[in-house]
């Protein structure tokens, strides 16, 4: 997987939404680098700004501004324990706003949510699932585990190099993922025998 894109100026918007894999994953950044066709200081401002309401600890913040590495991007990776929990929120949050649960659908595994600041608040608040926010920079890896829901938002240009593998701890629970994945909808798009 290779995610070349910018989506700083749109907070509310991911550049990969919220899903999860049914196998553990390496993730690491290979380039990072800032548009040059816009105001370069106002686009290290706003992903400093994103950095400070994700959530990040103090550490990972003064990385990014004393030390002067460039952030890529900005994940959000939650325990696999939780995925039931922010499927609930997901769902809940469709029938408030008037619409209709379907069927053989999956909140998560249909990768149209992104969970902003307010989301990932009230998730925090009516359910106590907190996830890890963690800001990856240039050489950077990043380690998903088989069935952790995560997100990231590109806070820059960048490239991401992504390989796939089955760690010896989580083959019982990729075996289980492979199976809520063909209970899928024939029609959806993670419904692949994988």
């Amino acid at each position: 997987c290779v995610i070349k894109v910018n989506y700083q100026l749109h907070p509310t918007k991911g550049t990969t939404n919220l899903h999860l894999d049914i196998s553990d994953a390496v993730n690491v950044m290979v380039y990072v680098g800032i548009p040059k066709d816009g105001d370069s200081e106002e686009h290290i401002k706003e992903a400093f700004r994103a950095i400070d309401e994700a959530g990040c600890d103090i550490l990972t913040r003064r990385r990014v501004r004393d030390k002067g590495e460039l952030p890529g991007a900005l994940w959000h990776i939650y325990n696999a324990r939780d995925a039931d929990k922010i499927r609930d929120l997901l769902n809940k949050i469709v029938v408030e706003k008037g619409g209709r649960l379907e069927p053989h659908h999956d909140p998560i595994h249909d990768q149209s949510c992104y969970l902003d600041g307010p989301l990932r608040e009230r998730l925090y608040k009516e359910y106590g699932v907190e996830g890890y926010a963690i800001v990856q920079c240039l050489g950077d890896a990043v380690f998903i585990p088989a069935g952790a829901p995560h997100q990231v938002r590109n806070l820059h240009n960048c490239i991401k190099i992504a390989e796939d593998f089955v760690s010896p701890e989580n083959i019982a629970h990729c075996f289980h993922l492979t199976q809520e994945f063909r209970d899928l909808s024939d029609t959806h798009s993670n419904h692949e025998d994988k």
